[in-house]
């Protein structure tokens, strides 16, 4: 039976270029819908660009530009870069679109008759010199609760989530000068009251990170504060209430319902049914990183709930940990930053996702390293895959015309490749992506193996008979990894089983002898060590 499959990769701001923080935390989402594609699931895979708030309106100032063209001017680069990686989004759009707009506002309309939204007089931060108000994670300090700095919104390093006014010594981030805190009317969500949902969400989880089952557990124990979905900004979606025009919804109101609205945009372009894609009989995973937990395991389930329409709640949690650079915090403000855009003019797309998946921020945090990342490119893609590959092509070239020689597979290998489909199948799912990938590179390791133990090269004439079995059936072994490594490296295995005439579906494939194979290419090219010092050098400058 197909199984209707949302998977929603977090939004990235559009105030700056994508680094690999961005694409480490994301990818695992392309890779989940390319799969269950593959297993002929219906996959609504859906992001979008970030375009609303404080941060897309400070860098317009500086810029002296509108939020609209600094927003579309990301957005276009997002879309770009996604598009190179080969991420196979359904829709990816963008929060100032005019089909989220309409959505968030007739969703916000119904959530304001809830019982659980209330109106609040409450203090907002606001900046003299900057003459505007500032979104929460626009405001540092120090941390009341540990005493290091952190920003309006939460602190990173104790995790305690904050409000701007709890801050000790509260600056703008922007211009660095004191913020003073003017009293305004806003609505509220009681998501104090709805402690014994979430509660119940996080506790019967069906397929949870670790961090995010803890980060969850803790916000719930320290005791969930009520959130104002309105804020006094002028760069966003207007309150659609009476009294309220003057301001605008709070991003993390909107971008988290974005996963909706961009489903909806996909459904009514099908001809399919939303409600049905929200109902029972869905299977949810929302793919971002570690510090998005709490809006997508507290903040979108409460909005649902709020809401009342009974909305499926989230499934499965595939939130990453930190990506570190060659030993160092990330920092875009210092420019101490691998930029997607950048990257991509310069490396193969299946090597930076081979990369990005085997060491990867999964179940803890992880380093780029130069060194790393050039060694895995020639030892594993090129050294064991790409090798694999060409030797065993090239050779049917070579001495049999390119067609396939007659042969058959043996039942060791049968049984090895229907088991490497079924445990792959269940580490994606479970969202062990790095568990995936190096178990098929495991196989690939065995399948050089045996080209070595069978010496085609010795038994081409010594054994006629051996030599084409051997190389029929390191067709049909080449064929199924390409196919298994399809979610994982689209673009190589796309070459791969063109080569062999193969349909990517989730299950054996068989290549029949008498095939003849087109010319083939060499799938990967060997990167020169002296890009190590050549990257560290530019990254340190």
């Amino acid at each position: 039976m197909n199984r209707n499959i949302l998977i929603g990769g977090a939004w990235p701001y559009a105030n700056g270029s994508l680094h690999i923080g961005h694409i480490a935390g994301l990818l695992p989402g392309d890779v989940l819908a390319r799969y269950h594609r593959a297993c002929n699931d219906k996959v609504y895979y859906v992001s979008g660009s970030d375009c609303h708030g404080t941060p897309v309106a400070l860098r317009a100032k500086t810029e002296g530009k509108t939020p609209k063209e600094i927003s579309d001017k990301y957005h276009e680069e997002f879309v770009d870069c996604f598009n190179r990686l080969g991420f196979s989004y359904d829709c990816y759009t963008k929060t100032s679109e005019k089909a989220h707009k309409d959505f968030i506002q007739d969703f916000h309309r119904e959530l304001y008759k809830s019982r659980f939204v209330y109106e609040k007089e409450t203090p907002q931060a606001y900046c003299e010199c900057c003459n505007t108000f500032l979104a929460d994670r626009f405001v540092t300090g120090i941390c009341p609760e540990c005493g290091k700095p952190a920003r309006g919104d939460q602190c990173d390093l104790c995790g305690a989530v904050l409000d701007p006014e709890n801050l000790k010594e509260p600056i703008c981030a922007t211009c660095k000068s004191p913020v003073t805190f003017r009293s305004s009317t806003h609505l509220y969500i009681a998501i104090s009251q709805l402690e014994k949902e979430l509660k119940e969400l996080v506790d019967n989880e069906k397929g949870w990170r670790r961090n995010a089952v803890a980060f969850t557990n803790r916000y719930i124990d320290e005791g969930l504060r009520d959130r104002a979905p309105t804020r006094d900004l002028e760069w966003g979606i207007p309150v659609p209430k009476e009294g309220y025009e003057s301001k605008t919804i709070y991003i993390w109101a909107e971008n988290v319902l974005g996963y909706l609205s961009a489903s909806k945009v996909v459904t009514e372009r099908n001809g399919e049914d939303f409600e049905e894609l929200f109902g029972e009989n869905a299977t949810h995973y929302y793919v971002h990183g570690k510090d998005n937990i709490p809006f997508h395991t507290i903040i979108l389930p409460a909005l649902l709930l709020a809401h009342g329409k009974g909305y499926h709640l989230p499934d499965k949690i595939i939130s990453s940990e930190y990506l570190t650079l060659e030993g160092r915090k990330i920092s875009t403000s210092q420019n101490y930053a691998i930029w997607v855009k950048d990257l991509l003019d310069k490396y193969d797309p299946d090597s930076l996702r081979y990369y990005f998946l085997t060491n990867g921020p999964e179940k803890k945090d992880t380093d780029f390293s130069w060194s790393e990342y050039v060694n895995n490119h020639n030892g594993e893609l090129l050294g064991a895959y790409g090798n694999l590959i060409n030797r065993s092509l090239t050779f049917i070239h070579k001495y049999y015309d390119g067609e396939v020689p007659c042969g058959s597979l043996s039942k060791e290998w049968e049984d090895t490749l229907a088991e490497l489909y079924e445990v792959t199948g269940s580490r994606i799912e479970k969202g062990c992506f790095r568990d995936a990938i190096e178990g098929i590179f495991e196989v690939v390791r065995k399948a050089n193996k045996f080209f070595d133990e069978q010496e085609p090269w010795k038994t081409r004439t010594a054994d006629p008979g051996s030599c084409k079995d051997t190389l029929f059936q390191c067709v049909q072994i080449i064929a199924n990894l390409a196919n298994i490594l399809a979610p994982f490296l689209p673009f190589s295995s796309d070459k791969a089983c063109g080569w062999l005439g193969i349909a990517k579906e989730w299950g054996l494939r068989k290549v029949p002898a008498g095939y003849r194979l087109p010319e083939i290419s060499i799938l990967f090219e060997r990167l020169d060590r002296s890009v190590i010092e050549e990257e560290r050098k530019r990254l340190a400058g």
